[in-house]
Parts: structure tokens; C-alpha cells; sequence
């Protein structure tokens, strides 16, 4: 079973692979995305992280309100994703 973990507050700077080098040391990590804006192609500040279930609880214990890249970090567990209405143009 595996955790889908929401990451905020991330530096501009902070890179899919920070994210997996900081989630790595509390146990496997699945995937790691930092969300760009599709427009300018720059982050948007948040990601997700997936990893097992117990790793992924003592993760977010661990790193909420952690520094990285001069940020203090809001980890939680990740909302489901709610269905948007589609655009009719």
C-alpha cells in the first residue's frame, strides 16, 4: 500500500530530486514530482512524493516544518483528487 504525500512551500529552486534524496531517508520512495506551471514551465512551489504507507507516515512526522533550500516545509498525506468540471468553449 503506498502514501501519496503533499509537499508545499518548496523553493523555486528545489528539484524533483531533492525531494526524493529528502523522502529517501525514511524508506522507499516510489515517485517524486515537482508540479511546474505548464505556461512558464517554473514550479509551483508544491509536489508529491509517494511511498509505502509506514515510511510515508514517519516521513510526513518527520519533515513538516523541516527546512529545504531556505523553506520550512508543509507535509501532509495527499487530498484525493476532486473531479473538475470540464471547459465547454
Amino acid at each position: 500500500m503506498a502514501t501519496n504525500i503533499y509537499v508545499g512551500n518548496l523553493s523555486y529552486q528545489s528539484s524533483e530530486q531533492d525531494l526524493r534524496s529528502l523522502f529517501e531517508q525514511y524508506g522507499e520512495v516510489f515517485s517524486a514530482k515537482v508540479v511546474d506551471d505548464r505556461d512558464t514551465g517554473r514550479s509551483r512551489g508544491f509536489g508529491f512524493v509517494e511511498m509505502e504507507t509506514e515510511a510515508g507516515q514517519t516521513a510526513i512526522a518527520a519533515l513538516n516544518g523541516r527546512e529545504l533550500d531556505g523553506r520550512s516545509l508543509n507535509v501532509n498525506e495527499a487530498k484525493p483528487r476532486e473531479a473538475r468540471p470540464q471547459k465547454r468553449w
